[in-house]
């Protein structure tokens, strides 16, 4: 008999496939994007509120569905499945309102009618949800310690051991939606910040999540060698490259291999274009304004302005964290990183870049911590009935950095100092005048102890697949459609293509690549006003509609 645990991520899904009776990994599968609209949790949020629960629900069930059908198991044989992620994600897997996730306060939610959801521990079955499976198959769904503070965030605090913890420490999941902890004696301090998808590749030129072809990181030997994940998933050497010019020195193992470039490796790059002086955010002071990395791949100045909004979200939220529990640098003592950002980059770096405070004594990389509480709990079901203890235990304090001053503050300074060229002391003299403490200017040399090697640690004999192929074609015909393909032009992401029909014409766009409500240029660009981005449905489903 069969469990399968579930990672349901903000940027894409990851799944193992395990033999219940020893607990043994069999297989591993991921996706490579995430099928709904949009490129972080807000995006998905707000298209489950305008567009439909139901459709956002179809397109993660269907990828789940695919996903399990690459790991190589008898499904009629799987008795356990255990799921995990944020609070909006987990809620669109089982199909709950979600509107209550989308409005803070009672009376907030009391006028729009919404009602507050519980968002307890609890097992029902798979195919309640509509995975395709042995109908008696449990689901085990984890708790959320407050509606704001998801099962993620549990397992990232759990896993890393920082509940274990008396010193003040620090516990990050880098990703879109970067989920944050700080544990000073019994008290933690919540948070999650929007840190934008830069953090995994996307919106980037030549980005990619963390796959095999994407260069992950970059390490100095008289020019700078290219690390490039391989078939599974670990980092090997790539070129050696001058990061000016492009010029390849020395040509690695992967050599020709690499087909973009993930968080980690932007990350990477900017650190050490920083070292060198080729990088003065907001400039690259290249002679074509270019990092130039192995095969042709390359990041430019829009890059580099993504990624420090990034940067600067990151720094401002852990700030915000050490003031609102009055914690100075100098007496932070851990820091633990998850995630596949967390796991793949180097750590250094991207403390050089603001990624993490100055001042911890010691750095922990240990993975993704999502996945891996989900493998808990299909080996041992009790593991639910604790996880619940623990998050009714916890006493937590969670801050909304969306309505936070001191968060305000200082991501004001954070992007004067990224993107508009601002010197730190300048930045330390604004955050004085506001009575918060300074950013030290100096790093202390911290120890890094990278846990495992990558963000899965475990493959699984019948090892990795990728699922590259995943969401659905959300269809409109729009009366009053020209057909003048606008639309499809202004598409950033190449997302639409358009079909003549009897009567006019099909929009059809591709919901893993759209970038949702959070774009909607096809909409803007409509000279005819009639294109409508709320209106679409799954292809095959589109009724005429009128405007």
């Amino acid at each position: 008999m069969y469990g399968i645990s579930i990672d349901v991520g903000t940027s894409g899904t990851r799944a193992h496939a395990l033999e219940l009776e020893t607990g043994k990994i069999i297989s591993t599968a991921i996706t490579v994007r995430h099928p709904i609209p949009g490129s972080n949790v807000m995006d998905h949020l707000t298209f489950c509120i305008e567009v439909g629960t139901d459709i956002a629900h179809r397109l993660l069930i269907d990828t789940a569905n695919q996903l399990i059908g690459l790991l190589g198991i008898d499904k009629s044989k799987v008795e356990r499945v255990a799921i995990c992620g944020n609070p909006i994600q987990l809620s669109i897997f089982q199909n709950m309102e979600i509107r209550d996730l989308a409005f803070a306060g009672e009376r907030a939610l009391k006028v729009r009618g919404v009602e507050q959801q519980k968002r307890d521990a609890r097992v029902i079955k798979a195919v309640e949800v509509g995975l395709d499976l042995n109908p008696e198959a449990d689901l085990y769904v984890p708790p959320a310690i407050k509606h704001e503070i998801g099962a993620d965030a549990l397992a990232m605090m759990l896993k890393s051991g920082l509940l274990d913890r008396n010193e003040p420490c620090l516990v990050t999941d880098y990703g879109t939606n970067a989920e944050m902890a700080l544990k000073v004696g019994d008290l933690i301090y919540t948070g999650s910040a929007a840190a934008g998808p830069a953090i995994e590749g996307q919106h980037i030129k030549m980005g990619m999540l963390a796959a095999p072809g994407a260069i992950s990181d970059l390490e100095y030997d008289f020019n700078w060698r290219c690390k490039v994940l391989d078939d599974s998933i670990l980092p090997r050497d790539g070129d050696l490259v001058d990061l000016n010019t492009g010029v390849v020195t020395d040509q690695g193992v992967m050599h020709g291999k690499a087909r973009g470039v993930t968080g980690t490796g932007v990350i990477a790059a900017i650190a050490a274009g920083m070292e060198i002086n080729l990088v003065r955010p907001p400039c690259i002071n290249t002679g074509d304004g270019c990092l130039h990395l192995q095969d042709g791949i390359f990041i430019n100045e829009h890059d580099l302005q993504e990624a420090t909004k990034t940067f600067g979200a990151m720094r401002a939220g852990h700030f915000t964290l050490l003031e609102h529990a009055g914690v100075r640098f100098e007496d932070l003592d851990s820091m633990y990183m998850s995630g596949a950002s967390g796991t793949y980059v180097d750590a250094l770096k991207a403390q050089k870049v603001g990624l993490l405070p100055p001042s911890p004594q010691t750095i922990y990389q240990v993975g993704n911590t999502s996945l891996a509480m989900a493998t808990d709990m299909v080996r041992d079901p009790e593991w639910l009935d604790r996880l619940q203890g623990i998050a009714k235990g916890i006493r937590s304090n969670h801050v909304m950095f969306a309505t936070d001053s001191i968060f305000e503050t200082i991501f004001i300074q954070e992007l004067a100092y990224w993107q508009e060229g601002m010197p730190l002391d300048s930045y330390n003299m604004m955050l004085r005048t506001m009575g918060i403490q300074q950013l030290p200017k100096r790093f202390r040399k911290a120890q890094v102890r990278k846990l495992v090697e990558r963000d899965i640690p475990v493959l699984g004999d019948q090892g990795l697949r990728i699922l590259r192929d995943i969401g659905m074609t959300l269809t409109g015909h729009f009366e009053g459609c020209t057909g003048c393909r606008k639309c499809l032009k202004e598409c950033p992401e190449n997302a639409i293509t358009i079909a003549k029909r009897k009567g006019g014409f099909d929009i059809n766009v591709a919901s893993d690549l759209c970038s949702g409500t959070a774009c909607i240029r096809c909409d803007l660009i409509c000279p005819e006003k009639v294109f409508k981005f709320r209106s679409l449905k799954i292809g095959g489903e589109a009724q005429a509609i009128k405007t």
